[in-house]
């Protein structure tokens, strides 16, 4: 397991989902990422930074959304 910084982009409070940009990476965007759901909507801002936590890092749709802040 890894945990990676990002920024939020989007969130979908529909599906309760995110779109991450990945720190360090400008043209990496993860999309449809799943949101823990002790997140509550209104804190899922555009631009706020985010921790990722990735299960197996080299599948990125085996992660979760942890953590807002900033």
């Amino acid at each position: 397991m890894t945990v990676k910084r990002g920024v939020v982009k989007a969130f979908d409070s529909g599906t309760h989902t995110a779109t991450v940009q990945v720190a360090g990476s400008l043209a990496v965007w993860l999309s449809d990422v799943p949101v823990a759901r002790n997140i509550a909507a209104a804190e899922m801002v555009a631009g706020r930074s985010c921790a990722v936590l990735f299960f197996d890092e080299p599948n990125p749709e085996d992660s979760v959304l942890i953590a807002v802040y900033g």
